[in-house]
Formats: structure tokens, sequence, C-alpha cells
């Protein structure tokens, strides 16, 4: 009589490697339109445009301004404003609102909460050159700043 082996504690490769998302996903973040569940679903998301409904609320879900995001992704406020609901916005500006939704998914990753990390990224920074985290979104370099200080936080690295 054969018995039957479970594998309880069954060890696999990561799936990270293979370009797929973490757990907590950019639905939240990007609205309930868009379910993205590999970087190249993002790829395809940010060549296609996001609408302006998603990155209203990509802002009230990270506690941004209107004024703040437009900074962010180098487009006029008014503009923005007066964009209808269902406008796709362009792939540069739907690029800067997946980086500033993955940004802030890390963020929280790594702070536990949101209110943490918003007050983190208004904090200044030594590492940083002693400029605040938030001030450094203008730029793709900034963000990778940024990214790489989490990083040395969640290790545990002096930041």
């Amino acid at each position: 009589m054969k018995k039957k082996i479970q594998i309880e504690n069954q060890v696999s490769e990561p799936v990270a490697a293979y370009g797929t998302l973490g757990t907590t996903s950019l639905i939240g973040l990007l609205g309930t339109d868009y379910t993205p569940s590999t970087d190249f679903d993002l790829l395809n998301l940010a060549r296609k445009g996001v609408s302006k409904k998603a990155l209203i609320s990509l802002v009230k879900q990270i506690s941004l301004t209107i004024q703040e995001v437009a900074g962010i992704m180098h487009i006029s406020e008014r503009t923005l404003q007066r964009y209808a609901p269902a406008t796709i916005i362009k792939t540069e500006h739907a690029e800067k609102a997946i980086e500033l939704a993955r940004l802030y998914e890390r963020g929280v990753e790594v702070f536990g909460t949101m209110d943490n990390f918003n007050d983190w990224m208004k904090t200044p920074n030594y590492t940083l050159n002693g400029e605040t985290p938030f001030n450094l979104l203008d730029t793709s370099i900034g963000f990778d700043l940024i990214l790489q200080t989490l990083g040395r936080i969640e290790y545990g690295i002096f930041s």
C-alpha cells in the first residue's frame, strides 16, 4: 500500500524574478479600472495612458493635492483641472503617475502605513542632502534616490 506524501513547505522560485507585482497591487492607487499583475501590464498601461479619474483616485489615496501632483507630473494645474474625468492622460504623464503609485506602495511596505510614509516624505533627510524626499519627486533621478533610501531603511542602514 502506497502512502501519499504531502509537501508542506515547498520552496519555489521568487515570483519577483519574473516581473510579477507584489501582493499589494496598484488597483487601490490607480482606481478600479486597472488590474496590472506584471511589469509588462504597467508598461502597456503607461503606453495607453491613465484616465484623470484614476489619477484623482491616486491623489486621494496618497493624500496629495492636485497642485502637488501637477508639479510632480510637469503639467500645469489648470490643464489638469480642465480634463474631464474620462480624459486619458498622455504617456509621459501616465508614466509619472505609475511611478508615483509604485513609490508610495513601496513606502507603505517599508513604513507600515500611508501616514508614516507621508510624514517621512515631508521631513528633511540627511542622506538626501538635507532635502525632503517629496521635493525630489520632480525627476526620475529623485524617485531613484528615494527608492534607494527606502531600501536602506528596510535593511536597517543609517538613512
